[in-house]
């Protein structure tokens, strides 16, 4: 297990992330309309304002306020509250609030996959980003039949690194939203 994700500028959030399987979960539920540092800063923002970081606690506060202090948690603080809400009360009722589960307790890629697709707001693009992360960064070898043949978060192991895939990635959607759509 690595000591920290080079995924934020705040060297506490990288380490959060690593070592706290819910926060890297949370993390990547975060990992959308927003900045990777801003996604996976948040679990921190949490833990800070709401004294504990845990999947009962996220499950039974109303994270909405929580979300909305200044700063914001996310750019849409009430569909996110409500999202990781969600996220917690499914890793509570499902693996007794265990997050780690989510990947030890998965026989094979297809069922990593299919627990990963049953986390609220996990589609297609985060199995495969999550599921690299876990295979290069955690070893899990489930999660290698889930790694892409382009670059992911799971390629990032420095701040450097965050920054070219950040730049390999803008320039992808900007290549991208000039390729006519076929109709």
């Amino acid at each position: 297990m690595p000591d920290r994700l080079h995924f934020t500028d705040i060297d506490e959030a990288n380490v959060m992330i690593a070592g706290d399987p819910l926060a890297l979960l949370v993390g990547f539920a975060l990992d959308q309309q927003v900045s990777v540092q801003k996604a996976f800063a948040g679990p921190l923002v949490l833990r800070e304002r709401l004294g504990a970081f845990d999947a009962d606690t996220l499950a039974a506060a109303d994270l909405e306020p929580v979300f909305r202090e200044r700063p914001a948690v996310h750019r849409y603080p009430g569909s996110m509250a409500k999202r990781v809400r969600e996220l917690a009360v499914h890793l509570r009722d499902r693996y007794d609030g265990d997050a780690a589960r989510v990947w030890t307790d998965a026989a094979d890629t297809a069922e990593l996959r299919a627990n990963l697709a049953a986390l609220p707001g996990f589609g297609e693009m985060k199995i495969k980003a999550l599921g690299s992360v876990l295979a290069k960064h955690f070893g899990v070898e489930a999660a290698n039949g889930l790694v892409p043949p382009h670059p992911t978060l799971g390629d990032v192991d420095s701040s450097a690194a965050l920054a070219e895939y950040q730049a390999a990635k803008r320039l992808h959607k900007a290549e991208w939203s000039k390729t006519p759509v076929a109709g």
